[in-house]
């Protein structure tokens, strides 16, 4: 038995909605870290970068202009509420609200590279 023409439609509605939310999510790769001095990127911050395309984009969205899960991060809003790392680095590691922690998923080296990579490059 095929399903009534407004079940059809109230389906297809559905599914455009769910791909358009599905495009929307992390949309756009985070940015690329320039070259230094010596004509190559910093490692660190390419580490960083690495972390933040697998671990924060999903949330924050790939330039981190913030989602509705996540706030916004490129705006010096991380440098402003956090001027020390170490303090925002414990935010990461235990999460707060919405944030899950990654403590037990990532390394503090990964963590503090992340945090450089939001704080010098978005």
């Amino acid at each position: 038995m095929m399903p009534s023409r407004e079940v059809r439609i109230l389906l297809a509605a559905l599914l455009a909605a769910g791909l358009a939310v599905a495009a929307g999510c992390g949309a756009g790769s985070p940015p690329e870290v320039a070259a230094g001095p010596e004509g190559t990127p910093e490692q660190v911050l390419v580490a960083g970068r690495a972390v933040y395309a697998d671990r924060c984009a999903s949330c924050h969205d790939g330039d981190g202009s913030g989602t509705s899960i996540g706030p916004r991060l490129n705006s010096g809003r991380l440098s402003q509420a956090y001027p020390d790392l170490a303090d925002a680095a414990s935010v990461v590691s235990e999460g707060r609200e919405r944030m899950p922690g990654f403590g037990g998923v990532l390394t503090a080296g990964e963590i503090r590279a992340v945090l450089r990579y939001i704080a010098e490059v978005l």
